[in-house]
Parts: structure tokens; sequence; C-alpha cells
């Protein structure tokens, strides 16, 4: 690879964190219970928290699933 190419990849990454980072910042003000649905996991203890998104991770991945789909039945 040239350097140049390593740029683009570079910026376009950076273009694409920035892109989500906005999309998450606007999504946390919809009051939308993402990260606190039934099935995720939390423990408390004295001085740890431990928690695992797993009813949300489920749901992302069936969505993003789904909307990769429908993109790849477009690019044919």
């Amino acid at each position: 690879m040239v350097v140049t190419d390593i740029g683009k990849l570079l910026i376009f990454l950076g273009g694409t964190i920035v892109v989500v980072g906005l999309g998450l910042m606007l999504l946390g003000r919809t009051n939308l219970p993402l990260g606190r649905l039934p099935g995720d996991i939390v423990y408390r203890g004295k001085h740890t928290t431990f928690y695992f998104p797993l009813a949300t991770s489920i749901l992302l991945s069936v969505v993003l699933s789904a909307v990769l789909y429908v993109i790849g039945r477009f690019r044919r």
C-alpha cells in the first residue's frame, strides 16, 4: 500500500467514528431503553459493578443483520 492510501483509509475511519459517535449521542437523548432492557445482566457487589448488555447485544445484532441483508440485496 502506498502512504496516501493509508492516509485515505485513516481519514475514512476517523469520519466513520465521528458519525457513529454523533449517532450514539442523538440516540441517548431519545429515551430508548437500549442498555436497560430486560435480559441485560447487572451484578452489583460491594466494590464492583459488572454489566453485560446481553439482550441489547442480541437486538442490535438482529437489526444490523437485517440492514446488511437489505443492503446486500440491493447491491446485486
